[in-house]
């Protein structure tokens, strides 16, 4: 391998590192980490993400790259912009979590008492559906950014295998900065994670932000740079 071409993919895999970090990617899969009792459950939800990111990268991008075409201005919009539903979904969704633990009570001994589902039923409960949400987000990010990715790629590289190679390496690049950064978000929500004093308003700032974010970034896409007029055309 030519060290032209290592130098390209050494550039793809920092490119990564700095793709995973843009605000959206990071906002989205806060939600995710918030909800994450364990600092290992919180890294594995960065990782979910960049597996799905990579997975919707690499296909749409070769088959792209095979055909030598690229996304029309208004499908990549229009993917831009379920982003921005995604955000103000996981905003919601993450504002109400702390509701969603199903209680119920009944009187014993003259006294309201309390069930609760058992911690390990609640704790495998929430890792299963942190990592599906985790990849799904990954998977629309990818589909969103692919065709930014294609025309990256096929500025920087000759054939249609080094594209592959490439795309490959910018999501290991996706892949190792997401994993970094929802281990350092994840941190204030592991150490809150008993005090619903001060986990119950942090969780529910990270629901605000996502939810505020993602309506302007649909304002700005429909808006600003004309989509709904895209539409109407």
């Amino acid at each position: 391998m030519e060290v032209s071409l290592l130098s390209i993919l050494a550039l793809g895999f920092i490119l990564g590192i700095k793709h995973a970090v843009e605000p959206d990617h990071v906002i989205a899969v806060s939600t995710i980490a918030s909800q994450s009792k364990k600092l290992s459950r919180s890294s594995l939800a960065g990782v979910y993400w960049g597996i799905g990111h990579t997975a919707t990268l690499f296909i749409v991008g070769v088959i792209l790259i095979l055909m030598k075409n690229e996304i029309p201005e208004k499908w990549a919009m229009s993917l831009e912009f379920l982003v921005g539903i995604m955000l103000v979904y996981l905003g919601i969704t993450t504002m109400l979590s702390f509701r969603k633990i199903k209680v119920h009570t009944h009187e014993q001994g003259g006294a309201p008492h309390l069930h609760l589902p058992p911690s390990d039923d609640r704790a495998s409960s929430r890792s299963r559906v942190s990592y599906g949400k985790s990849m799904l987000i990954g998977l629309v990010h990818g589909l969103a950014g692919s065709g930014a990715m294609v025309l990256l790629t096929m500025s920087t590289v000759r054939s249609a295998w080094e594209g592959a190679v490439y795309i490959l390496i910018f999501g290991a690049g996706t892949v190792a900065g997401m994993l970094f950064f929802t281990t350092v978000i994840g941190i204030p929500f592991v150490l809150t994670a008993g005090k619903s004093r001060l986990n119950t308003p942090l969780t529910s700032l990270t629901g605000i932000v996502s939810t505020g974010f993602g309506i302007y970034y649909m304002y700005n896409l429909g808006v600003t740079e004309g989509l709904f007029k895209l539409w109407m055309g």
